[in-house]
């Protein structure tokens, strides 16, 4: 063999050493990354039960999620009113709102987003407790069912059990969150489900039983999913109470603290976690805790499925804080921080699916 030859075997060698060292690395990467990453788009939950659409409450408008899908995001919570959506407990869907959503859904799915649909009602229907007259665990029940079947099996479409339950135990939520879990498989649903936990589902207060009754971090462990297709659904936020209506995030130690701590509860008990809502105002000290809370997702995507920041919307107010609407065509100061390593396209795992394959 000659020198030449010689040279050429080592640098082919060479190359073919670092092709597979980097197609490694991406694979790492692709296993370990965040699979969803979006912001709430507010609206669809304004107002009273029997408010005028566009009027009193509104569905994103086109250029709302083409700026976002065009930050790199990939994901919509979509909050809506349950009491809009089915106006009589037991009843069929409105069928006017029911197609406003679908109509949502299809415009966030024409631009390559997945959609998280949050029946935004805090554990109440109108103002009534669940689990009280008439707003049962059936009540509950029926109504999943009858909106499971309308997305049942619908590629990118998550089903978020309740935005922020509270006032209620950890123990009679977890019976309700349980009947609607059947109610979903029953009718053939395979799409992923998001758990909240009670008390504002916060990560700060999952081990603390606020209520009575126990904590999530121990009550929540009996949910029962006949397929085992679900993820607990986190809120957090960095001001001194959690509630993310101060401007100032003199809370972020909690923040942090509860992050780092639910994170490790799901690795300790085998389960999932998505952030369903956090947020800040644009001073240097909150962007700095923003940045820290997705610093830990990012760093246990083992975990953490996602996020979806709140919030956006058309009708945001300009002045609103946490608000990532863009104003005037120009972008919040949040959304550098939460842009960071969205360009970077990497195919999503297969772990990442919102709908289960049937065997």
């Amino acid at each position: 063999m000659t020198a030449s030859m010689t040279k050429t075997l080592r640098r082919l060698l060479a190359a073919t050493v670092m092709l597979a060292f980097t197609a490694q690395a991406e694979s790492s990467l692709a296993a370990q990354q965040l699979c969803y990453r979006g912001v709430n788009l507010s609206g669809a939950e304004y107002g009273e039960r029997g408010g005028a659409v566009n009027v009193n409450y509104t569905y994103p408008s086109e250029q709302t999620v083409r700026y976002f899908a065009e930050k790199g995001m990939n994901t919509i919570r979509l909050p809506f009113r349950w009491e809009r959506l089915q106006p009589v407990l037991g009843a069929p869907l409105d069928g006017d709102e029911l197609q406003r959503l679908k109509d949502a859904v299809d415009l966030i799915q024409k631009h390559g987003m997945a959609v998280v649909l949050d029946p935004h009602n805090y554990a109440y229907y109108d103002k009534t407790q669940l689990k009280q007259a008439p707003a049962t665990d059936l009540a509950f029940g029926d109504f999943w069912a009858r909106l499971a079947v309308e997305f049942a099996n619908r590629k990118g479409v998550a089903f978020g059990l309740m935005n922020e339950p509270h006032d209620i135990k950890a123990p009679d939520w977890l019976e309700l969150a349980n009947t609607a879990i059947r109610s979903i498989r029953t009718v053939g649903a395979r799409n992923l489900i998001l758990v909240p936990g009670t008390n504002w589902t916060g990560a700060h207060s999952w081990s603390a039983d606020v209520l009575g009754g126990g904590a999530n971090g121990t009550v929540m462990l009996g949910v029962k999913d006949p397929i085992d297709f679900y993820a607990f659904e986190f809120h957090q936020y960095l001001d001194s109470d959690s509630s993310g209506t101060h401007p100032v995030c003199d809370g972020t130690d909690n923040a942090v603290k509860g992050m780092n701590d639910v994170t490790d509860w799901l690795r300790k008990n085998g389960k999932r976690g998505f952030l369903g809502e956090f947020g800040v105002a644009a001073n240097d000290g909150c962007l700095d805790g923003l940045k820290q809370v997705l610093d830990i997702m990012n760093a246990n995507g083992d975990v953490w499925l996602g996020w979806t920041y709140w919030a956006a919307g058309d009708w945001w107010p300009p002045e609103e804080p946490l608000n990532v609407q863009p104003h005037n065509g120009r972008d919040k100061p949040q959304m550098k921080v939460l842009a960071e390593g969205l360009s970077r396209k990497v195919s999503l795992a297969p772990s990442c699916a919102l709908v289960k394959p049937a065997k």
